[in-house]
């Protein structure tokens, strides 16, 4: 780094029904757009940011973390309450902090996190649209767990990534697949040291599909084997899907946590 610039890391929370995506697009729909139009009039120029994740159109993040450089000195309230008030409804920066040149918010990534919330009742959501996404029938609940633990560990999981895909490599470690229901709601929790694109959401669709007794729960581990993307299932709708991890080695001083997430309806 140059002399006199300084490396800060943000958490940040969207609600990615808002946005086509983290990513900047020449139309200027990404979160990645807004936060650095933001991030320059705090910062009186150009700022370039870079992401832990870059979450597909709809896909939400209660803990997505980025840095950025910038030339001048900011007190972290600047950087947090400063920015919010250029950012459009749908991102909010919860932490600023300042940390050295070496920081890197997606190679210094130890693990990160998805969650994906299933509405599973027999009508669409009104008051979640967007929030989770939505099936209606029966689902067999063990035999998705089953089917999960099958995908547990390094893999090859080329079967369960997009074909647009830019990963230079398709093996990443799966450390929790975990699946439980709470009330109508079928809550998955995946946690591995990074993952491909739309791997989470046709992880969701493939044990999904085990779940309406389409496949048997040996099948996800054939499908695995097979690194075959097109034996497996669509992808599943990006609407429940949320990043709610991104750890980092103790050192940084980085926060953890995120922020709130949407209050399920469990009773219903």
């Amino acid at each position: 780094m140059r002399a006199g610039v300084r490396r800060w890391a943000l958490g940040l929370e969207y609600d990615g029904s808002r946005f086509c995506g983290w990513q900047t697009q020449p139309g200027g729909c990404g979160v990645q757009d807004a936060l650095e139009a933001a991030l320059a009039v705090i910062h009186g120029g150009p700022v370039k940011t870079v992401s832990a994740g870059r979450t597909d159109a709809g896909v939400h993040a209660s803990a997505q973390v980025v840095h950025f450089d910038s030339l001048h000195t900011r007190p972290n309230s600047a950087w947090v309450r400063g920015v919010n008030a250029h950012l459009p409804r749908g991102i909010s920066v919860l932490w600023a902090r300042s940390v050295s040149g070496g920081f890197d918010a997606r190679h210094s990534a130890l693990e990160r996190g998805y969650r994906y919330l299933l509405l599973n009742r027999d009508v669409r959501p009104a008051l979640l649209a967007g929030k989770v996404g939505w099936l209606h029938g029966e689902l067999d609940l063990a035999a998705m767990q089953q089917g999960a633990a099958l995908l547990l560990g390094t893999h090859d999981f080329s079967a369960f990534r997009a074909a647009e895909c830019q990963a230079r490599s398709p093996i990443r470690e799966l450390r929790q697949a975990m699946i439980v229901r709470q009330g109508c709601c079928v809550v998955f929790e995946f946690r591995a040291n990074a993952f491909l694109h739309h791997q989470v959401r046709n992880m969701v669709g493939t044990l999904v599909w085990v779940g309406q007794q389409r496949r048997p729960p040996e099948w996800v581990g054939e499908l695995l084997a097979s690194r075959d993307r097109t034996r497996g299932a669509a992808t599943f709708a990006a609407d429940g899907l949320y990043l709610t991890e991104v750890k980092y080695a103790p050192g940084w001083g980085l926060p953890t946590g995120g922020g709130i997430m949407p209050v399920l309806p469990l009773t219903l």
